[in-house]
């Protein structure tokens, strides 16, 4: 089956970032769209309210009768699902062609100058800055993002008139395998998801992999100094790139301070001076550095460049200042991964150097805790106060021994506590905050509101 001739389709676990993006591209083509997830959130209502149909009981029956022709139907599915769902075992017995997220989305976007943004940590913003300043600008391009972009109120961008799409790059389950770039960034390779690759060594394996599939004629703009070797076609440039460590591209005159942080961009025959941030944070300067060289590369003018990284608003749960009140400032971050952790909260303190600085943080994946809870304990204890939640499981069953107390144990701080997801919009209600960072990508995001309310309530006391 070809893209052009699906007349439905089906999204088995359709309220995934990614999985959600797809489902507006072909509802966007007129194509009859349904889906399961095994919970309701504000996307998947959103999506409902858009023209598919998602439901959230694993039941057979509920399957409309449109996407029960295997001539018409195309289904998609995320490996975040379990194999036993007996919706998708009804699928597989009966014939259907099944498809993998990543291999749809490499479908769709291998007939395009694909601009594909990859790394263990910085991609969503990255890339959500690459499409913002692309579309704002006389090149324009279609995005499929992981996040929602504040600017748009979406994670999918499309054109009629240019044939640039940029894609948020995953590599969990070497999903970024099945992409043929045009070009390419990789911000980071710090090992994650060891549960799917077992060993450091296979997860860098993994992005040299990618590089190889990057065409001939693009280019691959990489982060200095990282551990990885690229294998990258012959007629295939390699750009390097930092926030202030020199390369190819890289930041140079940085002025932080009173919420601002404005910097010189410098690059092969371009200096773009007073170039700034929309989204004020320092680890922001290094992505920010990424985008504009690939921006630059595909023909933004520096003056686009420069209005385009000003209005910038950046996506929802990245660095999103939920509260910012002279007494109390509430910020929502998606890190959560040590190195991320590290990243955002030193952003953080540097943005406010003479503040206390609050983290609450909801550890993701009980194998990523076990891996990791020695660097997590590190990266929380920059950190002046910390309130830790339990873990959440996401496609995970428990391992015995593995709690967030593994990590609370090694947190070098004597601010510091557990708590139960229920009990926290009250603790921020009676405690003495000025600045919250709230930290995680599981469910934290329902806490956000509660927390908002309760920090907004206590200051216009």
């Amino acid at each position: 089956m070809t893209i052009n001739n699906i007349k439905s389709i089906y999204f088995i676990g359709a309220g995934g970032i990614g999985m959600s993006a797809l489902i507006r591209y072909f509802l966007s083509k007129g194509v009859r769209v349904a889906g399961y997830d095994r919970t309701s959130s504000d996307l998947t209502e959103q999506l409902n309210r858009e023209g598919a149909e998602i439901h959230y009981t694993d039941d057979v029956s509920l399957i409309p009768d449109y996407c029960r022709s295997i001539r018409d139907t195309q289904v998609v599915y995320t490996p975040a699902v379990p194999d036993s769902l007996s919706e998708l075992c009804w699928f597989r017995s009966n014939g259907f062609d099944l498809l993998k997220r990543s291999q749809l989305l490499g479908e769709i976007t291998n007939h395009s100058r694909a601009l594909c943004i990859a790394g263990t940590h910085g991609k969503t913003t990255t890339s959500s800055m690459v499409a913002h300043l692309l579309k704002q600008s006389h090149v324009d391009c279609s995005a499929f993002l992981g996040g929602i972009l504040k600017n748009y109120g979406s994670n999918l961008l499309l054109s009629s008139t240019s044939d640039f799409t940029v894609v948020e790059a995953d590599e969990y389950d070497r999903s970024f395998h099945w992409l043929s770039p045009y070009m390419a960034v990789i911000t980071s390779v710090d090992p994650d998801h060891l549960d799917i690759y077992g060993t450091p060594e296979a997860y860098l394996e993994s992005f040299a992999h990618f590089t190889s599939l990057i065409r001939p004629g693009g280019c691959l703009v990489m982060k200095k100094g990282l551990s990885c070797t690229p294998r990258l076609q012959q007629d295939v440039r390699l750009y390097t790139y930092s926030s202030e460590e020199g390369g190819d591209f890289h930041a140079e005159n940085i002025r932080i301070g009173d919420g601002h942080i404005f910097f010189d961009f410098v690059g092969p025959d371009i200096y773009i001076q007073d170039i700034e941030l929309g989204v004020p944070v320092k680890v922001n300067i290094e992505n920010g550095v990424a985008a504009i060289a690939l921006a630059w590369l595909n023909g933004v003018s520096s003056e686009e460049i420069k209005k385009g990284m000003g209005s910038f608003a950046g996506p929802a749960r990245r660095f999103d200042f939920l509260l910012k009140e002279k007494d109390i400032v509430l910020i929502d971050d998606y890190a959560h991964h040590p190195a991320e952790l590290a990243a955002s909260i030193l952003s953080v303190k540097a943005l406010y150097p003479t503040s206390k600085v609050t983290g609450v943080f909801q550890p993701h994946l009980y194998t990523r805790t076990r891996d990791f809870a020695n660097d997590f304990a590190k990266s929380l204890s920059l950190l002046d106060e910390l309130i830790l939640l339990d873990i959440y499981p996401a496609r995970e069953e428990p391992i015995p021994g593995v709690s967030s107390q593994i990590i609370f144990d090694q947190v070098d701080l004597n601010a510091k506590r557990m708590v139960s997801k229920e009990a926290l919009p009250k603790i921020m209600a009676t405690g003495d905050y000025e600045v919250v960072l709230m930290l995680g990508a599981g469910d934290i995001d329902r806490l956000l509101e509660p927390v908002r309310l309760a920090l907004k309530e206590r200051s216009s006391h």
